[in-house]
C-alpha cells in the first residue's frame, strides 16, 4: 500500500511518470521530507550511494510539489561546489593537500573584490573547505587556468577541468528513470566562445571557481556530487524504480560509472567535508555518527539559496544527501539542518526527541522570495 501511495504522489508531482514498478523511496523520509519544506520552496534529493536508488525526493513550490524543481531546475550551486572543484585541483596537480592560501578581508585582483569569511589564515585544503574560503579557492582556480607550463592554452585548461565536472555526473542530464530530467552548465571553451563574443580570460569565469557564474545544476545532480565523494569516485546512475523479476533494472542502472578524479584526491577532500561539521560552517548538525557536508550559500536575485551536500557515516556511506532551499539564506541556515534531520531519520529509523523540536520548528518556517 505504502508503494501504491507514494507513486501515486510521484505522479502527482510528476505527472507523466510511468508505473514501472514499485519505488526506491522510504515512505518515512518522504513524509519528513514534505514536512519540513512546508512554506518553503525546495528540494531535498537522497540517493543510496551504493545502489543508486532514490530514497528520498521531496520537493515543494507556491502551487505545492514539483520534482521539476529538483530534476530540471539549474541553480548556482555554491560552495557545495568548491568539493567538485578540489578534487579536479588536486587530480591535475594544481594543488596539494598542503597548498596554503593567505586571506586577508577576501579576494581582491584589480576591480574584482570578493569578501570571505572570518577565519584564521592561511588555510590549507581540508580547513579551505571546512571554512569555505573563497579566497582559497578563487586563487586556485585561476592559477589553474593561467598555467602555461600545465596547459599550452586556457582553452586547454578550461576544457581539461570541463570533463573533470562531466565524469562527476554534472553538466548535462544523468539519464534518470524520471521524464523531464535537465541538466546545467559547465563552461568549456564552446560555450565561452558562444557567450563572451569579444573573448574571455581567466578574470572573466573566476567566479566558477566558488560556485557561482558559468557553473549550473540541478539538485538531483549535486546529490549524486556527493554519492560520488562518498564512494570515493564512481556512482550509479539515480533511480527511482526498483528492479523486479517481470521488470528487471535497465543495464544502465547497474553499470558502475567512474570519475575521472584520481583516488587520492578524495581523502583530503572528505577531510575538509568532516571538518566543516566538527568545526567549520555546519557545526550545528555534528552528531555522534559522522556526517560529512559542505554548505553552500548561492548568490542570486533576492535573498541567496541555502544548499548543503553530504553523506553519513564517513566509512561505508548508507545515504548522500542534497538540499536546496530557494531564498533560504546561509547553507548553515536552512540547509544543513533539514539534512541532519533526514540523514538521523534513515540512520536511526526516528527522530530523537530533541530532533523532532527541531523538525517541527522548521517545518513552521516559511520562507518567502
Amino acid at each position: 500500500m505504502a508503494c501504491l501511495c507514494l507513486l501515486a504522489y510521484m505522479h502527482a508531482t510528476a505527472q507523466n511518470l510511468p508505473d514501472d514498478g514499485p519505488l526506491t523511496v522510504r515512505p518515512a523520509l518522504q513524509q519528513l521530507g514534505q514536512r519540513l519544506l512546508k512554506g518553503k520552496t525546495g528540494s531535498i534529493v537522497a540517493i543510496k550511494p551504493s545502489t543508486g536508488e532514490i530514497i528520498c525526493l521531496a520537493t515543494n513550490s507556491p502551487t505545492g510539489s514539483n520534482v521539476n524543481l529538483a530534476i530540471a531546475t539549474a541553480y548556482p550551486p555554491g560552495s557545495t561546489f568548491k568539493t567538485a572543484q578540489a578534487l579536479t585541483l588536486l587530480s591535475e596537480s594544481i594543488i596539494t593537500p598542503e597548498t596554503t592560501i593567505d586571506c586577508k578581508n577576501g579576494f581582491t585582483d584589480g576591480n574584482i573584490h570578493v569578501g570571505c569569511h572570518q577565519h584564521a589564515s592561511p588555510l590549507s585544503l581540508a580547513n579551505a573547505l571546512a571554512f569555505s574560503c573563497n579566497t582559497w579557492f578563487l586563487s586556485t582556480f585561476m592559477t589553474m587556468l593561467n598555467d602555461d607550463f600545465v596547459f599550452e592554452t586556457k582553452e586547454e585548461a578550461i576544457d581539461t577541468w570541463a570533463s573533470y565536472m562531466r565524469s562527476m555526473g554534472l553538466g548535462g542530464p544523468l539519464n534518470i528513470d524520471i521524464p523531464g530530467e535537465k541538466g546545467g552548465i559547465v563552461a568549456n571553451t564552446n560555450y565561452l566562445s558562444r557567450r563572451y563574443k569579444d573573448g574571455w580570460n581567466a578574470r572573466t569565469i573566476i567566479w566558477a571557481g566558488m560556485g557561482q557564474g558559468d557553473i549550473t545544476a540541478t539538485p538531483m545532480q549535486l546529490c549524486n556530487l556527493a554519492v560520488t565523494i562518498a564512494n570515493r569516485g564512481f556512482f550509479y546512475t539515480p533511480h527511482i524504480h526498483q528492479g523486479t523479476p517481470d521488470r528487471p533494472l535497465s543495464q544502465r542502472f547497474l553499470r558502475k560509472r567512474s570519475t575521472m578524479v584520481f583516488p587520492d584526491a578524495y581523502p583530503p577532500v572528505i577531510e575538509g567535508m568532516r571538518l566543516a561539521v566538527e568545526k567549520g560552517t555546519c557545526t550545528d548538525i555534528r552528531t555522534t555518527y559522522p556526517i560529512c557536508g559542505k554548505t553552500g550559500t548561492a548568490e542570486n536575485s533576492g535573498a541567496d539559496h541555502s544548499a548543503f551536500i553530504g553523506f553519513a557515516p564517513l566509512n561505508d556511506p548508507q545515504i548522500a544527501i542534497c538540499v536546496y532551499i530557494e531564498h533560504g539564506g546561509f547553507g548553515a541556515d536552512m540547509a544543513a539542518p533539514i539534512a541532519a534531520l533526514i540523514i538521523e531519520s534513515y540512520l536511526k529509523g526516528h527522530l530523537s526527541p530533541a530532533s523532532e523540536t527541531k523538525a517541527k520548528r522548521i517545518a513552521s518556517k516559511i520562507i518567502n522570495p
